[in-house]
């Protein structure tokens, strides 16, 4: 199967946040399976900087309204099935970060993803792929399937192919003024309620709802939870006419990337069978986050640092946590109120709280191998990948129940002594700590607890599995337009 995956970032080459892991394990994993898949990213400074790339001399011009564009497109090697193209058009994407800086997002970025969906299409055409299926991700590629229906219908490129819509975070929707229109090279009657128009503006990711051939979310219960006017964010009345093409495939993570019995980045090296090095991972964290009590449990949070993540939640906790007896470590950026709010929580408790803004591979890394628990009292949460990286390092998750957290944490029964974490339902501090408080309870119990902990670490989410569902959403949508 020729599989294109359409993505604005992607590991290992350049990454913001969890969509990067998704598409790149996900491009690992089908190569590995012996599918001729590709990605095509943009052409970041960062790319450039960092890998050497192949010209393949191909180059095309994109008309957007007055905007006359050039795209060359490179290859991350000179084979006939790369992993990966890039395409370059330095006057959009040479730039210090992806899509904006600490002040703001790029005032063109309308143009920009419009440009980079409408490329994608340009680059099989050049290179004279001939897709089986496009897997767009995001907004960023909403506009995507829009042209290719629209705009390149004619083309025998894309005569039989199909294509795949995957929602990461429908909280993020590429949303312009109404005059960015001029950027997407479309006609302003595409500016209506059956197309891009949202509230008298434009909304990428809603043209890749209407145009997509199916939908995906990165989880089962996220796509039963974005039909609901609580969270879908002014989509869910499009969601639901579109219910039954609408799946969740949950994301995965990479068994071989994610490996405690192998990782470079930790102070020792375990497995679920043997769990010394676990222990001595502990203890280095205590060390390097100067924190005392090596009998306390640590509460750890690597995360971006945005309400959506439920750092309200954490803040309103600090205080009865840390009379509970538990050390707290804290790593991620995000919004500046966050930042100021929890490092006021490290300078007024050295020794028990830790913060660090930022991102540091190798400190997260630790903080996995070595915090007791893990917390995750999101306010929605599309799959997460946080908590299966910390089920795979044995670090208990304690999380509400809420998308792909609900399908990826079966909650700790005392009685049964089954599952691998801890779970609570209502967006309450007191809901939190009272999961807190049954983690506790099975911490205290050495037994019980590292009986807990070894279940986490056998649990299974690889991108194996995910591959597998993705293969079947794929027929499915080549079934869609009879190929």
């Amino acid at each position: 199967m020729r599989i294109i995956i359409a993505s604005p970032e992607a590991v290992p080459y350049v990454k913001t946040g969890g969509l990067a892991d998704v598409a790149g394990a996900l491009l690992k994993e089908f190569r590995r399976r012996g599918e001729q898949a590709s990605l095509i990213l943009p052409l970041y400074a960062g790319i450039r900087e960092r890998f050497a790339l192949h010209d393949t001399g191909r180059s095309f011009a994109v008309p957007l309204d007055v905007y006359r564009l050039t795209g060359r497109v490179w290859a991350s090697e000179d084979s006939p099935n790369p992993a990966a193209y890039f395409i370059q058009c330095d006057e959009l994407f040479n730039r210090p970060d992806l899509y904006g800086t600490s002040a703001g997002d790029y005032h063109d970025n309308a143009l920009r993803f419009a440009f980079y969906s409408k490329a994608v299409l340009e680059t099989c055409l050049a290179l004279d792929i001939r897709p089986d299926i496009i897997h767009c991700n995001d907004w960023q590629t909403g506009l995507l399937p829009l042209y290719a229906r629209e705009l390149y219908r004619q083309k025998p490129h894309f005569g039989r192919t199909a294509i795949v819509m995957t929602i990461h975070n429908l909280g993020y929707q590429g949303i312009f003024p109404k005059e960015d229109m001029r950027y997407t090279g479309l006609g302003w009657e595409y500016f209506s309620i059956s197309g891009l128009e949202f509230y008298d503006r434009i909304n990428f990711m809603k043209a890749g709802i209407i145009y997509a051939d199916l939908i995906n979310t990165v989880s089962e219960t996220y796509a039963r939870e974005i039909i609901t006017e609580e969270q879908g964010f002014g989509l869910d009345g499009l969601l639901r006419t579109r219910k039954a093409d609408l799946y969740g495939v949950l994301n995965g993570v990479d068994h071989e990337e994610y490996d405690p019995a192998t990782d470079p980045f930790l102070a020792a090296r375990f497995d679920g069978g043997h769990l010394a090095g676990r222990r001595a991972c502990k203890k280095a964290l205590l060390r390097e986050m100067r924190l005392s009590g090596e009998r306390r449990p640590i509460f750890a949070v690597v995360s971006r640092l945005a309400s959506q993540k439920g750092l309200d939640l954490v803040a309103a906790a600090v205080d009865v946590l840390l009379g509970k007896g538990v050390n707290i470590v804290i790593l991620g950026k995000g919004e500046e109120h966050f930042h100021e709010l929890l490092s006021g929580f490290a300078a007024r408790y050295p020794g028990r709280v830790s913060v660090t803004i930022g991102f540091d591979e190798r400190l997260a890394r630790g903080i996995y191998a070595g915090a007791d628990f893990f917390l995750m009292p999101s306010r929605y949460e599309p799959c997460g990948l946080g908590q299966l990286i910390a089920l795979r390092y044995g670090a208990v998750p304690v999380a509400r129940r809420t998308g792909g957290l609900a399908d990826t944490i079966r909650d700790y029964d005392s009685g049964t002594r089954q599952g691998n974490g801890f779970l609570f339902d209502e967006y309450t501090v007191s809901a939190l700590l009272g999961a807190v408080d049954r983690a506790l309870a099975a911490y205290r119990s050495p037994e019980r607890f590292l009986e807990l902990v070894r279940g986490a670490m056998q649990a299974d989410f690889s991108w194996s599995r995910s591959a597998g569902r993705y293969h079947l959403l794929y027929r499915k949508a080549l079934e869609r337009v009879g190929a």
